[in-house]
């Protein structure tokens, strides 16, 4: 949920600290708005954020007895839980497959495949139409990776990417 429009290594920084202080579900339920919003400010939305953490910590503890859904319908009805994060929930809590499409999974797909889509919803559409569904999380951990070293937003390394013979943007 922190990690909407901002970087892991904000996240992981703000968490370090966060999950010192928010031990248990109950700690979120409870927390004071104004200082869980001073506890996460860092990563950015982050009123909306908290009120998302607190909310969502509270439905956990009430309607799931503290567990996290295995359902996605269910899992996106969390507030403050979109696709990708609850795509994320099912890959890496669950180990069921999950589409989940981030900023470099979506800019990525546009490129190898030409697609001229911003939406990420619909490049989650497309990807689970071509790729055999239990390649999903692999193919997030491996294009998120890719997106992180090679093919970046700026300065991309087209010659030293492993898709390259693949890719239509290459190609160009």
């Amino acid at each position: 949920m922190l990690s909407a429009q901002c970087t892991d290594d904000r996240v992981n920084k703000v968490t370090k600290e966060l999950y010192k202080k928010y031990k248990t579900l109950n700690d979120f339920a409870r927390a004071d708005l104004k200082k869980l919003e001073k506890d996460i400010y860092e990563v950015g939305f982050y009123h909306n954020k908290a009120i998302g953490l607190k909310e969502t910590a509270k439905t956990l503890i009430e309607k799931y007895d503290g567990k996290v859904p295995k359902d996605f319908d269910e899992i996106v009805k969390l507030k403050g839980v979109g696709r990708k994060t609850a795509n994320v929930v099912l890959g890496k809590i669950y180990g069921r497959p999950g589409m989940a499409v981030d900023t470099h999974v979506n800019r990525i797909s546009n490129k190898l495949f030409s697609l001229k889509e911003k939406d990420p919803d619909k490049v989650e559409k497309y990807l689970m139409d071509i790729i055999d569904k239990k390649d999903w999380n692999l193919w997030n951990t491996h294009i998120i990776a890719l997106g992180r070293t090679i093919c970046k937003a700026r300065n991309e390394k087209c010659e030293e990417c492993f898709l390259q013979d693949l890719c239509e943007y290459n190609k160009k």
